[in-house]
Order: structure tokens, then C-alpha cells, then sequence
């Protein structure tokens, strides 16, 4: 009886890996480095010796594992159809076919932002509700979209990819996918740094992150609960613009939740309710909204999601 899965996130510098029970109990988790060179063409067969050699370790045949799911840092179709991971140098490849033909096991792969967002509506912050959006507010901007219990990647993979909707026309700086204005240039870690540098040089009042070196997310918020002005702006225009995203979301598929994770959403409270106030503001057509909370999973949302992915509803056992 196949009684286990594993769940694989995919990133830059770094594996992760998790070995699960069908109910989502791990049993084991571990990371290996990724080998980047040769176009990445190391990541896949390292992954399956790793993988193989784990089992070995806890004494589990692979005849027990029902399969695979792997998180890719990129636009990923259904059938784990890879056209480019500029992070990777993967270029028009099949990662979940390559991996399953490895191991001899069915293997599924989705973007790391929508496989993060199954996660977490699995066994995370969102559990329990099967309409999910996530949004992953880190070095960049990115999204997950889950219905029904299931990722929606979209035609062409660009399910998801919530961090390059326009949020505002009149911005003159280039986002890093080439447009201007995207929700990515203020919502992430970068961008309300940004934000802020832009305050504090056009503003002349006391602030206690103007002579900060290497100024952060975290120093700004820090700031900000201590109402100091600057900081609290800076805040308020990040919280604006995503509330903006939010509204447009829920006006596009009307969520059940919104889980906010990534780095920046370490500032807890004071995310979650600026953002609320915003997310009321523009969608003043209902007075039903869509519940915001924080990701609970941390780092280890992606693999939680991967090994979901291979999970049908009716071979989920209790162990």
C-alpha cells in the first residue's frame, strides 16, 4: 500500500525536500545545494539520487511513494512544461518528466508561488478553505492562486503571477519583468525600501531611519510602530497598492482568504491591518470580504504544497 510522498521546492541556492505521510505529517525534511552550471541540466539527477537515497536511509521502497511534486521557480504548465527558469538556466524542458523517469514514480510540478499557496491552504494558514490566493511578499512579488482545492496556472503558466499587475501608470522607474508601475515595485522588501529612500529625499523632517545604514523592510516597519512618520508612509504606500491588488483580485475570482507570507510579512500585525484598510477602501461594492491572514508555514510552504499536489482527495489515510 503506497502510504507516502514527497514534496520538493526548487530554488536558486538551494533544494528543499520533505518526505510525508498522505495525511501531511513529515516524516523527514532536508536540503541540497543547486547546482546551477551545465544550464542547471545537475538539478534534476541530483534531486533523484537524494531522494533515493533518503528512502534508503529510512528503509521506504519506493513502491510505497505515490509520487512527487515539485515547486519551480518559473511559469510551469500542467504537464510541468518548463519554457524558461532564468534563475536555473532551464530552457524549454519537462523537470516533472525528467525527475518521474528518474525514479520511476508519477512526479507533478507547478510554480513555486502557486505550490507555496497549496501549502499553505493545506496545512497552513488558510486550512480548512479551498478558494486561496496567496501573495509572497519577499526580494520580489509572487502569487498563488488555488480554487477548488486546486492550482489555477493558467494557458500559458502566467496563473498567479500577481506581482506584475499594474498598480500605478504613472511610475517612470522599470519593473524587472520590463513594465512600469507593477505591484512588485512597491509591495516587496526592495520596494518599500525604495519608497522610503524616496520619502526621506523629499522630505526634510526627522526620521529615525534617515541616517540608517543598510535600511531594510524590517527597519522600516520597526519604525513605523514606533509612529515614527517617514516609515509609517512608507508603510501606508505599500499597504495602499496591495490593497489596490487585493480589490482587483477579489473582483476577478472572489477568494474564500488571502495568506500573506515572504519575508516582509514577518512585520505581523501592522501588514495585515494597513493592509485591511485599504482592501475595504477599494472594494467598497460588498461589505463581505475576503479574510486576510499571515502564511504559518514559513520556508517549508513550498514542499507542504509540492507533496499536496500529488495527493487525490480519496487516497489521503489517516496513519
Amino acid at each position: 500500500m503506497k502510504k507516502y510522498c514527497i514534496g520538493v521546492d526548487v530554488g536558486g541556492t538551494s533544494v528543499k525536500l520533505g518526505l510525508f505521510y498522505h495525511n501531511g505529517t513529515v516524516l523527514k525534511k532536508w536540503e541540497i545545494p543547486t547546482r546551477k552550471d551545465k544550464k542547471g541540466s545537475n538539478i534534476i539527477p541530483d534531486i533523484a539520487a537524494s531522494i533515493r537515497s533518503e528512502l534508503v536511509n529510512e528503509q521506504i521502497p519506493l513502491s510505497e511513494v505515490s509520487g512527487a511534486g515539485m515547486g519551480v521557480p518559473g511559469p510551469t504548465m500542467s504537464n510541468g512544461y518548463v519554457s524558461k527558469c532564468v534563475n536555473l538556466g532551464w530552457i524549454n524542458c519537462n523537470p516533472a518528466e525528467e525527475l518521474s523517469e528518474l525514479l520511476g514514480i508519477p512526479v507533478k510540478a507547478g510554480n513555486d508561488a502557486n505550490v507555496a499557496a497549496l501549502g499553505e491552504a493545506w496545512k497552513g494558514g488558510a486550512e480548512g478553505f479551498q478558494d486561496v490566493v496567496m501573495m509572497t511578499l519577499g526580494t520580489g512579488v509572487g502569487g498563488g492562486v488555488i480554487m477548488n482545492g486546486k492550482i489555477i496556472a493558467g494557458n500559458r503558466g502566467l496563473g498567479g503571477e500577481l506581482g506584475h499587475i499594474t498598480v500605478n501608470c504613472d511610475e517612470s522607474d522599470k519593473c524587472n519583468c520590463g513594465n512600469k508601475g507593477c505591484l512588485e515595485q512597491y509591495a516587496s522588501a526592495t520596494g518599500v525600501v525604495k519608497i522610503a529612500k524616496r520619502l526621506l529625499a523629499e522630505r526634510y523632517s526627522d526620521s529615525m531611519i534617515r541616517n540608517v545604514e543598510h535600511l531594510s523592510a524590517k527597519k522600516i516597519f520597526d519604525a513605523a510602530k514606533k509612529k515614527d512618520g517617514i516609515a509609517m508612509e512608507a508603510v501606508e504606500t505599500l499597504a495602499n497598492y496591495l490593497g489596490m491588488a487585493l480589490a482587483t483580485v477579489t473582483l476577478t475570482i472572489d477568494p474564500d482568504i488571502f495568506v500573506i507570507g515572504g519575508g516582509v510579512s514577518n512585520a505581523g500585525e501592522i501588514l495585515v491591518n494597513t493592509i485591511e484598510h485599504y482592501y475595504k477602501k477599494y472594494l467598497a461594492i460588498s461589505e463581505k470580504r475576503a479574510k486576510i491572514v499571515l502564511a504559518s508555514l514559513g520556508n517549508d510552504a513550498g514542499i507542504y504544497g509540492a507533496a499536496r499536489m500529488v495527493l487525490d482527495q480519496d487516497v489521503i489515510e489517516e496513519e
